[in-house]
């Protein structure tokens, strides 16, 4: 029992300690948790609650980030996060663990792949600002929703996909697009959060003990990101990320 909890822990701060620097802190949670028997929807849903407290204070350090007219305005971008998240987190919950089991390698993957190549797809985009046009409003609301039924289903490479997908509309402003993204994870975060819940999936002294360790994680991070190397903590969640789905690969096949 100490062993487990010590491994939370670890995972939790460490975690916390990536999303200060490069982010991919949920390639270490999911994985903590189903190690110490947590079953995998459940797993999911506890490392999601844990992590909420960081999405909370990101959107909140970025608010004046969003200040000014937007497109889509603030409150439609609420309301797009609140229907995606909580269709996300519905989808999850009717998803069976062995079926869970055999889905998680490949967002794993996926979400690895996305983190390896995502930064380099929105400099380019960025790069390439005044020869794109901004999107039409029912494509901007589609995208949007589209990451939050993601991210309410499975965290893992959240905030890149925003970002991303923010870019592929045509924001050019990151220091908005951030602003936006923290606003959009916290939203879908907190109602998917909700309903994990009111459904009993959250092991809840699992999720504080995490969100704890995350937060002191968080805060070394913050400090230590000054002195460390985005590409080099970028590259150890990249191997992470493939060792993780390797071992899910293996255990589910």
């Amino acid at each position: 029992m100490l062993l487990d909890w010590a491994l939370l822990g670890g995972a939790a701060a460490l975690a916390g300690a990536l999303n200060a620097v490069a982010g991919g802190g949920s390639f270490l949670t999911l994985p903590a948790l189903a190690m110490v028997g947590v079953p995998l929807v459940s797993a999911n849903a506890t490392g999601t609650a844990a992590l909420l407290p960081g999405y909370l204070a990101g959107a909140w350090a970025l608010r004046k980030e969003l200040s000014g007219p937007m497109s889509p305005s603030l409150l439609r971008l609420g309301v797009l996060s609140v229907l995606g998240g909580a269709a996300g987190a519905a989808l999850l919950l009717s998803t069976s663990n062995h079926a869970f089991a055999r889905i998680v390698p490949w967002l794993l993957l996926a979400a690895t792949l996305l983190f390896a190549i995502g930064p380099g797809l929105v400099r380019r985009r960025l790069a390439t600002a005044d020869n794109h046009k901004p999107r039409g409003r029912w494509l901007a609301d589609l995208g949007i929703v589209a990451v939050a039924v993601y991210g309410g289903y499975f965290n893992g490479g959240l905030g890149i996909l925003l970002l991303a997908v923010l870019g592929a509309l045509g924001h050019t402003d990151m220091g908005r697009m951030n602003g936006i993204k923290n606003f959009v994870s916290a939203i879908l975060t907190l109602i998917a959060v909700a309903i994990y819940a009111a459904s009993g999936a959250i092991v809840w002294t699992h999720a504080l003990w995490m969100a704890l360790g995350a937060t002191v994680g968080g805060y070394a991070g913050g400090m230590a990101a000054r002195r460390l190397k985005p590409e080099v903590v970028r590259g150890f969640v990249v191997l992470t990320g493939l060792a993780m789905t390797a071992a899910f690969l293996l255990k589910a096949y």
